[in-house]
């Protein structure tokens, strides 16, 4: 981890169901703009706000972030936090979330924290973790029409409901398996604590360099989830009785020709999450979990 370098223009990204927490949006907006950090707004989000009556200048509307932004501020749920970091893309601005949805693991500050938040990111009083993503490309070299990143998992899902698909997969050009299920999830050790763990996979220590494969209601029963090294070159090959099958990333998803093969790899960057406090990971699985209860 490294120390969060201190913040003098924040760019604000949130989902459009803020209902419940506008007052705290608007003292949030207004803590960052008294402490002198400037403020840019996702150009949607913006617009949402506005209609809900909340003071949004003109100045601060974005369509894109900008590169020169110390923090990235995610108002929402785990979801919104992905999204967010899909629009970060590759410009390394480390991303705090403030959780007004469900769970929380990514997105864990409260919309109530915002004094404390404004000034962890004034002062730099906060940890940067990095995280692995995945990239994703198609065929001979064509990158997935999906965006070619994911930050929690890559799920190869069948596309008609009754009949399963076939994935077959190779680890550095050697054969693994013949996937025969209802599915596969590719998923970073970020993404353990999500759809992967929904389906029987293990909880990983986010930290970690290594990729999950778990079959989705697998037909045969020997099959179980198999963890590998995060530099391996994994090729997936997808056959099914329909024409086409489903690919996603990060629940952004497009539909794939029966036949055809992606490459999914480690990116070639790492995503950055602001940790505002000294919880460990192993207290998250605690406290969001339920860890361990009896």
């Amino acid at each position: 981890m490294k120390d969060l370098i201190p913040v003098r223009k924040a760019v604000i990204a949130g989902n459009r169901h803020q209902e419940l927490h506008l007052e705290d949006i608007c003292r949030l907006l207004g803590l960052l703009r008294k402490k002198g950090i400037a403020v840019a707004i996702e150009c949607q989000f913006a617009e949402y706000l506005i209609s809900k009556g909340v003071e949004v200048k003109k100045d601060e509307i974005v369509e894109y972030p900008p590169a020169d932004s110390g923090a990235a501020i995610s108002i929402g749920g785990d979801g919104t936090f992905l999204r967010t970091a899909r629009w970060i893309g590759r410009l390394g601005i480390p991303v705090l979330g403030i959780n007004t949805g469900h769970l929380g693991f990514l997105a864990s500050c409260t919309p109530g924290e915002g004094e404390h938040l404004v000034n962890l990111l004034y002062e730099g009083r906060a940890k940067v973790e990095e995280r692995m993503a995945l990239r994703v490309d198609v065929g001979d070299g064509g990158v997935s029409p999906a965006l070619p990143y994911a930050l929690n998992e890559v799920a190869i899902l069948k596309e008609d409901t009754s009949s399963m698909i076939n994935v077959r997969v190779d680890i550095d050009g050697h054969y693994l398996a013949d996937y025969l299920a209802d599915g596969l999830l590719i998923s970073t050790p970020t993404g353990s604590t999500g759809y992967s763990l929904s389906v029987g996979g293990p909880i990983i220590f986010p930290t970690l360099d290594v990729i999950c494969l778990s079959p989705i209601a697998p037909h045969t029963l020997t099959f179980r989830p198999c963890v590998v090294g995060g530099g391996v070159i994994i090729k997936a090959c997808t056959t099914t009785r329909a024409s086409q099958y489903r690919l996603s990333l990060d629940g952004v998803s497009v539909l794939m020709d029966a036949g055809s093969e992606i490459r999914v790899t480690k990116a070639d960057f790492a995503p950055k999450v602001i940790r505002p406090s000294d919880e460990s990971f192993a207290s998250t699985l605690r406290n969001k979990l339920l860890w361990g209860l009896r």
